[in-house]
């Protein structure tokens, strides 16, 4: 699952050469608005599906938050990302673990598309203007619970107004 995120990231970043060598890490400790000094940090929001381990229950979410911290060492050329993917919790079971999402390859393809375009602009200046391709959504059937949610916890997902009627109208975001 993990390996699909680093090919696709790669796939990507082969065709915008600039002669450094860019690696994706995921790490669940990097704390989000927090980045380490030098480390510049990207969040994005993304579709998702989860499986709670307990019960197995599944359920989708149109506000899944994707935090990446990352750097380039400009003396070696590498460039270093840190992933981390906000996790909820089954409303359903007490004590439920947090489970991590899983992203379908449209809504990946979109997400690394968005990285890159962010790591150009903020390490080589590039300017692509306020365009910048959505998420693909489902009907969400139940509201977002911020009580489940790690990106809530963690003061990420700060869900406005249009984000609640995203969700609860399904629209294609």
């Amino acid at each position: 699952m993990d390996t699909d995120w680093t090919h696709i990231f790669q796939e990507k970043a082969a065709e915008y050469a600039q002669g450094d060598n860019w690696t994706l890490r995921f790490n669940k400790r990097i704390v989000p608005d927090r980045p380490n000094s030098g480390w510049e940090q990207y969040i994005r929001n993304t579709f998702g599906r989860f499986r709670c381990r307990k019960c197995n229950r599944t359920w989708p979410s149109n506000l899944v938050k994707v935090v990446f911290h990352m750097r380039l060492n400009n003396t070696t050329h590498q460039g270093t990302i840190k992933v981390r993917r906000m996790r909820q919790n089954c409303k359903k079971c007490i004590s439920a673990p947090m489970e991590t999402p899983v992203i379908d390859s449209e809504n990946l393809d979109i997400l690394m598309e968005s990285l890159l375009k962010n790591i150009r602009k903020k390490f080589y200046n590039e300017d692509f203007g306020p365009v910048s391709r959505r998420h693909v959504g489902v009907d969400v059937k139940s509201p977002h619970e911020p009580s489940h949610c790690e990106g809530c916890m963690a003061g990420v997902c700060n869900m406005d107004v249009d984000d609640l009627a995203n969700e609860l109208d399904g629209c294609r975001l």
